[in-house]
């Protein structure tokens, strides 16, 4: 029976699964595959929707319960956090699109209004730890490909960004209020936890997929060109030059294997992010042992 996997069209993802979906991981079954933002897949795995699921690592404690975290195949990494965008002119301070030069800084958006791309996303729990204090006065939840334009017009004060919006928001002529993965980075001195591969508990067995996943991993680094097309064709029109640094960023050795830094920085975010209210509590042996 085949197993049903449910993944982000963005490279990193199609790049790692691409032997696995494509039935050239031996010994896997075959793989039904939906595409879908992170937003979309969080709120599918709490209905239990997917056999292996992308999801964001801010939404763990919503999930354990009913999947185990799998040791490779998702998002983690160093220089490769969340941005948060703003317009150079300075247009904000909860007066969108005013012009007025008094913009939000990094120590202050308590005025102005902030779009994100999903309230369980990793990002968002990383731009709520770092805005503790200082909260924005408006949170609106806003598609990935229409934050970057929303800010430009005005529509939105900032902009919280992921993924190849760090190479291309230069062209819709923002700037970087701040780059989160590099406050994370030197505040706890580990990688950032981005996006998390969910194995459902009862229905897969964690330990083969993931072997699968591994292997499709494997794979990948060997022989890069032969997932060029696939990968291509879900990249919403990125260029290819993009797509090469997007995989080059997000695709490293946590990708294969968490190890010790990488439980290490899951824990330290989730453990911060309870002891803040923001997430349940969780266990430190239900979020990193992905076997129990």
């Amino acid at each position: 029976m085949a197993l049903s996997l449910a993944i982000s069209p963005c490279p990193n993802d199609t790049f790692v699964f691409h032997a696995l979906v494509h039935g050239q991981v031996p010994g896997a079954p075959p793989v039904e595959v939906t595409y879908a933002d992170v937003d979309v897949t969080n709120t599918a795995a709490e209905r239990g929707a997917f056999d292996l699921v992308k999801v964001s690592y801010a939404a763990l404690p919503w999930l354990l319960d009913d999947y185990h975290l799998l040791p490779c195949g998702g998002a983690l990494g160093r220089g490769c956090g969340p941005l948060v965008l703003t317009r150079p002119d300075g247009a904000g301070n909860g007066h969108a699109g005013d012009g007025d030069g008094d913009g939000p800084t990094s120590a202050d958006l308590t005025g102005a209004t902030v779009a994100v791309p999903g309230d369980r996303t990793t990002a968002y729990l990383l731009f709520r730890l770092w805005s503790a204090g200082r909260p924005p006065a408006r949170i609106e939840v806003v598609p990935f490909h229409e934050i970057m334009p929303g800010v430009a017009a005005g529509r939105y004060d900032a902009g919280l960004v992921i993924h190849e919006a760090r190479f291309t928001y230069p062209r819709h002529g923002l700037t970087a209020l701040v780059d989160l993965g590099e406050w994370w980075e030197a505040d706890t001195g580990l990688p950032i936890p981005l996006g998390a591969i969910l194995a459902r508990r009862g229905a897969v067995d964690p330990e083969a997929a993931a072997g699968w996943i591994r292997e499709s991993v494997r794979r990948a680094w060997a022989d890069p060109a032969a997932s060029r097309d696939y990968v291509l064709a879900h990249a919403q029109e990125m260029e290819p030059d993009v797509v090469d640094r997007h995989i080059g960023l997000y695709v490293n050795e946590f990708t294969a294997d968490l190890g010790e830094a990488g439980f290490a920085a899951v824990e330290a975010l989730l453990g911060r992010a309870a002891d803040a209210g923001l997430v349940p509590q969780t266990s430190s042996s239900r979020a990193t042992a992905w076997t129990s």
